[in-house]
């Protein structure tokens, strides 16, 4: 059984040093100029073992975007959930600390314009996520909910590129706050006092 732990630890750790890899060559080329023999050489692999794990560049790219997906997900569903059972404020600093500690994935995706997968994804993640704010019955909409959810999803994803692209000038905490405000004024999320 030990063995199996061992394993899968050194597959993570493998793994790990491949997306680290892919990311990093993103950040200095063009998606199509990458290759897996590259990937491999700069993770420090052979290039069967980058084939191991990803049928190809296009599965290791689908791979770190549907990882990243879900893990904001995650914390949205964690969030919410903590805000409704302790009546409190929704709280979106775990999210902008998950962008700053995960920044070289979020500088690649945000830099290179030929990923529109990434920001379809993303921007339907927050879009669903607002929509489902705006169910609530306290809500009494004059604007279109679809039409808001969009219109706001797309504010906060330009609001976290541009804080990505320029290198995250302020803190999580003051990006939260700022985004929090303007859910708040828009009535995505309800203002406690």
């Amino acid at each position: 059984m030990e063995n199996v732990v061992k394993t899968d630890r050194r597959i993570l750790r493998t793994k790990q040093s491949i997306t680290k890899s892919f990311l990093e060559l993103f950040l200095e080329k063009d998606f199509e100029q990458i290759t897996i023999n590259e990937i491999a050489e700069h993770a420090n692999v052979n290039r069967g073992t980058v084939y191991l794990h990803y049928s190809d560049k296009y599965d290791l790219l689908d791979k770190c975007i549907e990882d990243h997906i879900n893990e904001l997900i995650s914390l949205c569903k964690t969030g919410e959930a903590n805000t409704v059972s302790q009546g409190m404020v929704y709280e979106p600093k775990p999210i902008f600390d998950y962008f700053r500690d995960n920044f070289p994935f979020f500088s690649a995706m945000f830099s290179n314009q030929r990923v529109f997968l990434f920001r379809d994804q993303f921007l339907n993640l927050i879009s669903v996520n607002l929509m489902a704010k705006m169910e609530r019955p306290d809500n009494k909409p004059v604007i279109d909910k679809e039409l808001k959810a969009q219109f706001m999803a797309s504010a906060f994803i330009g609001i976290v590129e541009w804080w990505v692209r320029h290198q995250m000038p302020h803190s999580t905490q003051f990006m939260a706050d700022q985004v929090k405000n303007l859910f708040e004024k828009n009535q995505v999320y309800p203002k406690y006092h």
